[in-house]
C-alpha cells in the first residue's frame, strides 16, 4: 500500500513513519497485512506517472489570513500538488489525509481539503501536527478498508 506524502517539518514524515511501523506490527499479527511503502515527495521529485493505488498524506501551509475570504492560497506544498496532477495521477489516488494545526481554526486541513476538491478524490481523515496513538491506527484502519474496497 503506497502513500506518497510531503514534509516541511518533519511531522508528516514522523506520522507516516509510525502508520509504517504500525503496519509492519500488524503484520506480525496478520500475514494477510498490507505493506506500507512511503514516497517522500520535496521540491527536487521530479513529477513521474503512478502506476499503482496510493494515498496522499499534505500537511497544511497557507499565507496567513483566515481562511474562508482570505488566507487560502497554499504555500510550501506544490510539489506534491505537481505530482498528483502529473498525467493520470490523480485517477491513482484513493484519497488525502491532512494534517495541521488547530490553532489556525478555518485554516485547519484546508490544503487537504483543496486537494480533494481539485481531484476529485476523498478527503478521508485528518490529524494535527504530529498525530497521536489513536490516529495512527484510526487512519491506518481506514487506508487499509479504503484499500480493500477498491480491490472489489
Amino acid at each position: 500500500m503506497k502513500i506518497v506524502y510531503l514534509s516541511i517539518t518533519g511531522n508528516t514524515r514522523a506520522f507516516v513513519q509510525h502508520l509504517q511501523a504500525y503496519g509492519k506490527e500488524q503484520q506480525r499479527f496478520n500475514e494477510t497485512a498490507p505493506q506500507i511503502i512511503l514516497e517522500e515527495i520535496d521540491d527536487n521529485t521530479l513529477p513521474y506517472e503512478e502506476t499503482t493505488p496510493f494515498f496522499a498524506f499534505v500537511p497544511t501551509y497557507l499565507e496567513g489570513g483566515n481562511g474562508v475570504d482570505n488566507g487560502d492560497q497554499e504555500i510550501l506544498t506544490e510539489s506534491l500538488r505537481e505530482h498528483i496532477a502529473f498525467r493520470n495521477n490523480a485517477q491513482h489516488c484513493l484519497g488525502i489525509i491532512g494534517s495541521g494545526n488547530k490553532n489556525f481554526n478555518n485554516q485547519y486541513c484546508l490544503t487537504a481539503k483543496q486537494y480533494a476538491e481539485a481531484f476529485a478524490v476523498p478527503l478521508l481523515a485528518d490529524y494535527e501536527l504530529r498525530g497521536t496513538a489513536a490516529d495512527v491506527t484510526r487512519i491506518y484502519e481506514l487506508v487499509v478498508a479504503t484499500r480493500k474496497e477498491q480491490e472489489i
